[in-house]
């Protein structure tokens, strides 16, 4: 592809597409389209997935260490957040930090009740929490990071948002942000597809086929370990790790590319 004055093809030849391409320099030639992570890379709801998680857990735990008599050590911010459940699909979030506990559960049913010791119980009870949290205190967004997603709108490049949660759309709907994306790919896409949840790069390749972009002419964009391994395990032409919790390092050791504080961090003079 011949990007020598960033053109891509099929893109729009107005002044202001021209623009918005000289802006997005940054991206590697051959970059047709962008694959974005939604918590902790779009909208600010990594916290509230984090705050969920924990309330979830530690009320397990309590509970399980009065029955037992053992001790009740809580789930740990950040780290076990970070290692077990961060950009993970909910019901592998649950079964990675219980394992790492030395716990095991029975599956259960999907979306069972909230009530229900399993698998997909607790995942019940922290998505629950999930909800609860974004009605009383609504969505906000990275403002760079949604900035750079209208330029590479405004550029013609193809856009999808790929996120483990069940939730993805009616955050995307409550941030104001969903026309931005073509496509959507989350946890119930991933459910009825039987896509594999990242690290593994199914999701990502689901959203590149859907754009109908190779996978080397993608770039993904991520906040968690997680999901910088999918995009590597893919193949995609360029993976971005954005580092919000001190982590960077660890982006890089697991594949991505180039790691920024912000996705605004990409852009240049327009």
């Amino acid at each position: 592809m011949d990007r020598s004055t960033n053109a891509l093809p099929g893109a729009p030849t107005s002044r202001a597409a021209l623009r918005a391409r000289s802006a997005l320099a940054a991206l590697p030639e051959g970059i047709s389209a962008c694959l974005f992570d939604l918590d902790g890379v779009l909208t600010q709801t990594a916290k509230v997935h984090a705050a969920a998680w924990k309330e979830m857990f530690d009320a397990f735990l309590v509970d399980r260490s009065r029955r037992t008599g053992g001790p009740f050590r809580p789930f740990e911010l950040p780290a076990d957040y970070v290692d077990h459940v961060d950009g993970k699909l909910r019901q592998d979030g649950v079964r990675g930090f219980l394992a790492s506990r030395g716990i095991a559960l029975p599956e259960g049913a999907d979306e069972g009740p909230p009530t229900a010791e399993t698998v997909h119980g607790l995942g019940t009870r922290k998505n629950d929490l999930v909800l609860e949290l974004i009605r009383r205190d609504g969505v906000e967004v990275y403002e760079g990071s949604v900035r750079f997603v209208a330029v590479v709108r405004d550029a013609g490049l193809r856009r999808a948002v790929v996120s483990a949660s069940k939730n993805c759309r009616e955050v995307l709907a409550a941030a104001g942000i969903e026309g931005l994306f073509e496509v959507r790919v989350d946890g119930l896409v991933a459910q009825q597809a039987g896509l594999r949840g990242k690290p593994a790069p199914d999701m990502f390749l689901a959203a590149a086929e859907a754009l109908g972009v190779a996978p080397g002419h993608a770039a993904v964009f991520e906040d968690a370990v997680a999901g910088v391994q999918a995009g590597r395990a893919g193949d995609f032409g360029w993976v971005v790790g954005v580092d919000r919790a001190g982590h960077a390092g660890a982006l890089r050791s697991h594949g991505a590319d180039t790691v920024v504080a912000d996705l605004g961090d990409l852009l240049g003079a327009r």
